[in-house]
């Protein structure tokens, strides 16, 4: 657990660096620029800083161990930093919105903004490109170490790049056709937000359902119930309950056994049981398994 938070941390950490670079550039080239869509981006990248923030301490506080408070762990810590940034993706999104449609209502009511400058067209450019790269080595991290709070942070680059991307076409349309086009800035900035918040839904909607204690899928658990039925011993499992903890699961269960074996032949079915779900889903699931003699068979 120690050398996987040590490399979400080295990740996260090369992320927030770029993340402060990128939210100076982009802010002083939008006001610069005049580019409501590139000071947006900027405030976007400064969210992306804030999640990095999240992912470091939260990260270093579910990778700790067991302890007389925690008995199951620091998983769902995790988890709770995942929701967090998916929060703060809503309300950036949110916060896009609200000025775009600002922007445009003034457009619409006959007020005029000047056309975007091309300092802001190179900053969405070179946001584009970096935030893409960023995206694939935190996605292709969080893989490696099954992180989901990972994943949500490559995301959230990929929803920076997006936003890159928004505003380049709204400010290279603006630069190119107009004065009259300069709506296209505004437009641009509310697309951007439509999907950013997608993507934060899409991302908190697991959180909510781990949170909540929800069971895994219908198929986990028949699989499950599959890999203990298959254990010699076993005669059949029920009262089966299960739910995620961070990255693993924790795993509840009653099987039954033939009553005429010795308590040490019961206790080492039910180990079997365990050792054969620790081999398919990973050592730190957690398994509570309780022994009932077959009522048929006495």
């Amino acid at each position: 657990m120690v050398g996987r938070e040590k490399e979400i941390r080295r990740i996260t950490v090369i992320g927030a660096i770029v993340n402060i670079i990128l939210t100076v550039f982009k802010i002083i080239a939008g006001i610069f620029g005049r580019s409501a869509a590139m000071v947006a981006d900027g405030i976007h990248s400064l969210s992306d800083l804030l999640s990095d923030i999240v992912v470091i301490v939260f990260t270093h506080i579910s990778s700790k161990e067991k302890d007389r408070n925690h008995s199951f762990g620091h998983g769902k810590f995790e988890t709770l930093a995942t929701l967090i940034v998916s929060v703060i993706l809503v309300v950036v999104g949110a916060r896009l919105m609200t000025n775009g449609v600002k922007y445009i209502i003034s457009i619409l009511n006959g007020n005029t903004f000047p056309s975007p400058g091309s300092i802001a067209l190179w900053a969405a450019a070179i946001s584009i490109i970096l935030k893409e790269v960023l995206y694939h080595i935190t996605i292709h991290t969080a893989r490696k170490v099954n992180s989901p709070v990972l994943s949500a942070n490559a995301w959230h680059h990929r929803s920076d790049a997006f936003s890159s991307i928004g505003a380049l076409v709204g400010i290279g349309g603006a630069m190119i056709i107009g004065e009259r086009w300069t709506i296209l800035d505004p437009i641009a900035s509310c697309c951007i937000s439509i999907a950013i918040i997608v993507v934060a839904v899409r991302m908190a909607a697991p959180c909510l359902a781990e949170l909540l204690e929800t069971s895994l899928p219908d198929e986990t658990e028949q699989e499950i119930m599959a890999t203990a039925i298959s254990i010699q011993g076993v005669e059949n499992i029920h009262e089966l309950k299960t739910r995620r903890n961070g990255i693993s699961y924790i795993i509840d269960a009653h099987i039954v056994v033939n009553p005429h074996i010795s308590v040490t032949e019961a206790h080492n079915i039910a180990t079997d049981v365990e050792n054969a779900l620790r081999a398919k889903y990973g050592n730190e699931t957690q398994i509570n398994i309780h022994i009932e003699p077959d009522q048929e068979s006495l």
